[in-house]
């Protein structure tokens, strides 16, 4: 079991090195397109499906709570908590739809669709992408090794890896980076007289 816990770790490091460094110029582009939208006072809104759910969900926390320092409340949506919502479309419609009614019901131009999957080719997400772009979103995606999503939306960032706790893993590593930067961006302040 050591060996197998030691091989976890060291692909865990590769995988997530790799990542960063063949994602690194659209990790800043993704943080800057995020302090942009939120200075602007719009907001974004973060979805996927199971792990990836909860990952949405952890990013908003991050965002409307706070990551490193005190400052604002920045304003960012999981569409994964409104069980009413999910259940009344997935009843009524079809589960592909759950976010995407709700990206229409709830997106304005200026606002960010940040989609979260693993394969890159979850239906619900995918239609919610596209949705957003309809409607005037710019979209994010976090994907594994792009699939359909890396093919649609504005900018993604994609893991070369086809396990998917791994891919799960670089996800919430790679939103902590986007958060730690767009802090930085929105409260230069804060990080000086922090000593961040």
């Amino acid at each position: 079991m050591k060996d197998i816990i030691l091989d976890i770790l060291d692909s865990g490091i590769e995988i997530k090195r790799r990542c960063i460094e063949s994602n690194i110029d659209n990790i800043i582009t993704a943080a800057r397109m995020l302090a942009s939208c939120m200075a602007s006072g719009n907001k974004v809104f973060i979805f996927g499906n199971g792990g990836s759910a909860a990952d949405a969900q952890h990013l908003a926390a991050e965002l409307v709570n706070r990551f490193q320092i005190e400052r604002p409340p920045l304003a960012a949506i999981a569409l994964t908590t409104d069980t009413s919502i999910l259940t009344s479309i997935g009843n009524d419609y079809h589960f592909d739809e759950i976010f995407s009614k709700q990206i229409h019901a709830l997106g304005k131009k200026g606002d960010i669709a940040w989609g979260i999957s693993t394969s890159g080719n979850s239906p619900n997400v995918l239609k919610a992408v596209i949705a957003a772009q309809k409607t005037g979103l710019t979209t994010i995606a976090l994907t594994g090794r792009s699939g359909k999503l890396g093919d649609c939306a504005d900018l993604v960032l994609s893991v070369e890896s086809d396990i998917t706790a791994r891919i799960q893993e670089t996800h919430i590593m790679l939103g902590h980076i986007v958060c730690d930067l767009l802090e930085r961006q929105l409260y230069p302040e804060e990080f000086n007289n922090n000593g961040i």
